[in-house]
């Protein structure tokens, strides 16, 4: 299963950079890094990142992560992963830009 990071430019360039991130302000807060299922994808993207452009979807295997990968309640009861190391640029499958269409992020077809 592929789970989701949204990222903002500037954090995904870090990720490039350093080769691993403790995630974005709101990662760091929380003491994990916040990642959503395709199902969730597009309402975290307009409830967390509404008319922000420049943003980055990256696509992670969610069994590649082990045992520091948690599913945790999170709005309304849903299951939201969580994980509990920093992000390895190594992690990440694929990444795609998440432009911003007439206020809305327009994301890959196909996620699975």
């Amino acid at each position: 299963m592929l789970i989701y990071k949204i990222f903002r430019a500037s954090e995904w360039a870090q990720l490039q950079e350093n080769g691993e991130t403790l995630g974005a302000p709101v990662d760091l807060a929380d003491g994990f890094v916040h990642f959503s299922t395709a199902q969730q994808a597009a309402e975290t993207a307009a409830k967390h990142f509404a008319g922000q452009d420049g943003l980055h979807l990256l696509a992670v295997q969610a069994d590649s992560l082990g045992a520091a990968l948690k599913w945790e309640p999170s709005r309304g009861g849903a299951l939201f992963p969580h994980l509990y190391r920093p992000l390895k640029l190594s992690d990440v499958l694929w990444h795609r830009p998440l432009p911003l269409v007439d206020g809305a992020h327009q994301f890959p077809e196909g996620l699975e």
